[in-house]
C-alpha cells in the first residue's frame, strides 16, 4: 500500500482535536506510523449545551474559525482522507445539526455525530489492537466532558458496551441524574460479579494528565488507585487557580480534572480494582487508525 496521510477531527464536549498521521509501510519500523500534527483547542461546547441546551453564537463563531484552520492544516500536509466526529455535546445541542450544516457550507468539512455506543466501540477496537488485552477481563473507560464510555471485554471479545451521560462538564453543571450514576455503578458491579479480576484501561486527556501527575519511576503504564485517590483529595481541596499554579494545569483542565478523577474512582470501586492501565490512546487515534485499517482492507481485496 502506498504511503498515505490521514486525519481525524474529534469535537468533544470539553476540547476539540485535529490529529494528522502518516502511514508508510515501506519505512523503517519506528517510522511506519508518524504523528505529523496534533492540535487541541479548548472549545468547551458542553459549557453551553449542558446549561443553555444549545451552542451560543459566540461559540459557533469560535468553532467556525477553528474548523477553517483545521481545513488549512489538512491541505498543507496533503491529507487524502479524514473523518470528523462530534460526540456528546453536539448530540444534545438543539441547534447541533444546524451548526454542522453551516460548517460544511463554509469549510467543506462534513461533521458526523457519532452515538455513544460507536464512540465506545472505536476506542475499544483501537485499544485491543495496540495493547495486550486479548485474554482476561477488561473494562475500557473513557471519561469525557459529556459522557463516560465503558466497553467490557472478556478474552478479546466485546461483552457489552455502554455510554452514560456522566461527563466532567455535566458534573460541574449539576446536570447528571442520580439514576445515571446508579445505573453505571450497578452495571459495573454486576460485571465484576460475573467476571472477577477485571482490569481497567483508562483513556482520554484527564486520566493521561492524572497519570503524569503521580507517575513514579518503574510504574510503566499503571496508575495505582491509591495514588489516584491521594491526588484527587489534594486537587479537590484546592481552587482552580491553586491547581493551575501547583500542577501547571491549563484553565480548561484545572476544573474538569476533579470530576474526572472522581468518576474513575467510582468505576474502580464498583469493579474492586486497585490499578488502572493508561495506554495513552485517544478517540482521535482510534478514528484515524480506523480509516487506515479500512483503506488497507480495501487494498487487499482488490
Amino acid at each position: 500500500m502506498k504511503p498515505v496521510t490521514l486525519a481525524a477531527i474529534d469535537i468533544g464536549s470539553n476540547g476539540a482535536r485535529l490529529l494528522i498521521k502518516r502511514f508508510d509501510e515501506s519505512a523503517l519500523e519506528f517510522e511506519r506510523i508518524r504523528k505529523v500534527m496534533f492540535i487541541r483547542v479548548p472549545l468547551r461546547l458542553g459549557k453551553d449545551v449542558f446549561t443553555l441546551g444549545k451552542i451560543s453564537k459566540e461559540r459557533q463563531e469560535m468553532m467556525m474559525r477553528m474548523m477553517k484552520g483545521f481545513r488549512q492544516f489538512m491541505l498543507m500536509h496533503g491529507v487524502t482522507e479524514y473523518r470528523a466526529c462530534a460526540t456528546s455535546a453536539m448530540r444534545d445541542a438543539e441547534n447541533g445539526k444546524k451548526v454542522m450544516r453551516k460548517i460544511e457550507q463554509e469549510t467543506g468539512i462534513r461533521l458526523e455525530i457519532i452515538p455513544g455506543a460507536e464512540e465506545a466501540r472505536l476506542l475499544c477496537n483501537n485499544i485491543i489492537e495496540n495493547t495486550e488485552s486479548s485474554s482476561g477481563n477488561y473494562a475500557f473507560v473513557d471519561v469525557g466532558g459529556g459522557s463516560t464510555e465503558i466497553s467490557l471485554l472478556h478474552d478479546g471479545a466485546l461483552a457489552e458496551s455502554h455510554s452514560f451521560n456522566i461527563g466532567t462538564l455535566r458534573l460541574l453543571s449539576g446536570s447528571v441524574k442520580t439514576k445515571e450514576k446508579k445505573d453505571m455503578h450497578d452495571m459495573l458491579k454486576n460485571y465484576a460479579g460475573q467476571f472477577p479480576g477485571t482490569k481497567i484501561m483508562g483513556s482520554g486527556g484527564n486520566i493521561n494528565r492524572l497519570f503524569k501527575l503521580v507517575k513514579e519511576k518503574g510504574d510503566g503504564k499503571v496508575l495505582k488507585v491509591a495514588r489516584l485517590k491521594k491526588i484527587y483529595d489534594e486537587l479537590a481541596a484546592m481552587n482552580i487557580d491553586e491547581r493551575r499554579e501547583k500542577y501547571g494545569l491549563k484553565e480548561d483542565r484545572a476544573d474538569v480534572i476533579v470530576p474526572a478523577a472522581e468518576t474513575f474512582l467510582e468505576v474502580a470501586d464498583a469493579l474492586q480494582c486497585t490499578e488502572i492501565i493508561v495506554p495513552n490512546i485517544s478517540l482521535a487515534d482510534s478514528i484515524v487508525d480506523g480509516i487506515y485499517c479500512r483503506l488497507k482492507a480495501d487494498e487487499e481485496t482488490k
